[in-house]
C-alpha cells in the first residue's frame, strides 16, 4: 500500500487536481476486498479532501471475501457503492469459471451489504459460457433482482490469451441470441440499458466518465490512467511496481485515434456522437444511417438504436 500512496501522491500532483475536483473513486483490479479496510484509510485521508460533494466512491468486492465486518469497514471509510463479482447463482457454472464463492455467499453479501447503508449495490453476470441456456440464464436474472441492487453489468465470456480459458476456447459458446435473450430480460424488469454491457436504475459516474473519454488517474501494478492525449501504463508485475512504482509508460493518443475511440464509446452507451466532431463524409454516412432507422439524432447529437452492432455503426461512419 506504500507503493499506491507514493504513486498516487505522483499522480495528483502530475494530473493538478484541486479540491472537491474528483467526481469517483474506484477501487478494484482484482480482489480488493482481501485487503483491510485499516491498509485503505492513508489513501482516502488524501483524497477525501479533493472529492466532489457526493462523489461515487465504488469498491468491487468477491462475495466470498466481502465479510460483514469488511463491508461495514469500507462504508465507514466512505465507500457508497459496491459491485460484487457474482457471475453466475448457478452452482456447476460457477465452478466451472473457477469462482471460489457460492450463491449463498453472493446472495448473503448483498443483503448486508444493503443493511449496513451502501447506496448503490451492483453485480455481475457472464453469458455465453459453454453450458449456458436461456433457462439458466433466467434463472440468473431472477435471482439477481430478488436481491436490493440498481445495476447489472452483464458481460459476455472473452477467451484472451495467458487466461485460464486460453487453452480451452470451447467453454466459450458464439451465441447471439442469447446475448438479446439476456439485455431484453434485464430490461424488462425495469432496469434501463446505457452501454452494450450495463443497466440499471442507477448509472455508474466512473463507467460513464471513461466513455467520455474524461481524465482518469490509475493507481497500482497495471492501472492505466488518462489525460487529454496521453495514456499511462505503470509497471503490470507487482514485485517490481512495489519496488518502484513511479516507473510508468507514456503512450502520446493522435487526434485521429482519440476521434475513432470517441465514435466507438459513443456508439457503445447512450453517449453517442456529438455531430460536431465529424467531418464531412462522416456526418453524410451517419446521416444516411439516421434515414435508414440505425442511428437517431436528438438535436446534434447521434444516438445509437441497437448497441449490438455499435461496432460495425462506428466503422461505416469511420470508413
Amino acid at each position: 500500500m506504500l507503493a499506491l500512496h507514493s504513486q498516487l501522491l505522483y499522480e495528483l500532483d502530475r494530473f493538478g487536481v484541486q479540491k472537491g475536483e474528483i467526481e469517483s473513486l474506484f477501487i478494484g483490479g482484482g480482489t480488493p476486498s482481501t485487503i483491510h479496510p485499516e491498509l485503505y484509510k492513508p489513501i482516502f485521508e488524501t483524497i477525501s479532501p479533493l472529492l466532489k460533494e457526493g462523489a461515487e466512491i465504488t469498491t468491487e468486492a468477491n462475495p466470498n471475501s466481502a465479510t460483514k465486518s469488511w463491508l461495514q469497514g469500507m462504508f465507514n471509510l466512505g465507500v457508497n457503492r459496491v459491485s460484487f463479482g457474482v457471475q453466475s447463482f448457478d452452482r456447476n457454472k460457477l465452478k466451472a469459471l473457477g469462482r471460489s464463492h457460492s450463491s449463498t455467499q453472493a446472495v448473503e453479501a448483498i443483503n448486508i451489504a444493503k443493511e449496513i447503508g451502501f447506496e448503490h449495490i451492483s453485480l455481475d453476470l457472464i453469458y455465453n459460457f459453454s453450458g449456458d441456456t436461456k433457462e439458466l440464464l433466467l434463472n440468473d436474472i431472477n435471482m439477481a433482482f430478488e436481491l436490493p441492487i440498481d445495476h447489472i453489468s452483464a458481460y459476455e465470456l472473452t477467451i484472451e490469451s495467458g487466461t485460464k480459458f486460453s487453452d480451452t476456447p470451447e467453454q466459450k459458446q458464439d451465441n447471439n441470441e442469447l446475448a438479446f435473450f439476456v439485455a431484453n430480460e434485464i430490461k424488462k424488469r425495469g432496469f434501463e440499458q446505457y452501454e452494450i454491457s450495463n443497466f440499471g436504475t442507477y448509472q455508474s459516474v466512473h463507467n460513464r466518465g471513461y466513455w467520455k473519454l474524461k481524465d482518469y488517474i490509475g493507481v497500482g501494478a497495471g492501472a492505466v490512467g488518462f489525460k487529454k492525449d496521453t495514456r499511462y501504463y505503470p509497471i503490470t508485475d507487482i514485485d517490481s511496481y512495489i519496488k518502484n512504482p513511479l516507473v510508468i509508460k507514456e503512450e502520446s493518443i493522435s487526434s485521429e485515434e482519440l476521434l475513432t475511440e470517441r465514435i466507438f464509446l459513443g456508439l457503445r452507451s447512450d453517449i453517442g456522437i456529438d455531430e460536431t466532431i465529424l467531418d464531412k463524409d462522416m456526418k453524410k454516412r451517419a446521416d444516411f444511417l439516421v434515414q435508414e432507422g440505425k442511428l437517431i439524432k436528438e438535436k446534434n447529437i447521434y444516438q445509437n438504436v441497437d448497441f449490438f452492432i455499435s461496432d460495425e455503426v462506428a466503422l461505416y461512419i469511420l470508413t
